[in-house]
């Protein structure tokens, strides 16, 4: 008489025995669009990279040792140190490079149409290479520990520290010829500083 009545019977759940848990409800269907939001709309969470979850060497804890090597050539005289060696290095490059290709390299005044010799020539290089050498060397050194120290004292390693040390640099050079000299070296130095950094950044 009442078929609805069994059809609600029959779709009901077992009873569950005394003791047991109650029967789950069946899982409800995943929509696509509320796992698009997990997979690529806000509710996306950020994955933290840990080597070890793709199969990478664990890294040992680092020696005292090590920690003391790390310290010292993160250090403002090693930075110093490295960079007067680089310069010497690279001004002797440069000042032999120009003296080789300099038509007037062992030009003697007293006598303009002697031609030089070899032996002449190659003592012109060599001391040209000195001098461009300490000149580099001293603008390098100058340069590294004065960018290191306002690293440390700004606690920041941004474009900024070059331009503040390459200013100060020029104009410490510039300076031994007048204040004119000073602020040009000062203003020039900052903005090759700041072209370079922008460069290698």
């Amino acid at each position: 008489e009442r078929p609805w009545v069994c059809e609600r019977i029959m779709a009901a759940p077992p009873p569950s025995a005394p003791g047991e848990p109650a029967p789950q409800p069946p899982p409800q269907p995943l929509q696509y669009s509320l796992l698009l939001q997990y997979l690529v709309g806000d509710k996306r969470q950020p994955r933290v990279w840990d080597p070890s979850t793709f199969g990478g060497i664990p890294c040992p804890p680092k020696s005292e040792e090590q920690k003391m090597v790390e310290r010292v050539m993160e250090s403002c005289p090693f930075k110093a140190a490295l960079a007067c060696v680089g310069g010497f290095v690279l001004g002797g490059a440069f000042g032999i490079f120009t003296a080789g290709i300099d038509t007037n390299a062992g030009f003697d005044p007293k006598d303009p149409y002697r031609t030089p010799t070899a032996k002449e020539v190659l003592k012109d290089m060599g001391q040209r290479g000195i001098s461009y050498a300490k000149n580099f060397a001293i603008v390098g050194a100058m340069f590294s520990c004065t960018e290191c120290v306002v690293e440390s004292y700004r606690g920041k390693s941004d474009w900024k520290n070059s331009v503040i040390s390459g200013c100060i640099t020029g104009g410490a050079i510039g300076f031994r010829a007048g204040l004119k000299a000073g602020v040009i070296g000062c203003g020039g130095f900052a903005a090759f500083s700041a072209a370079v950094d922008y460069y290698l950044r």
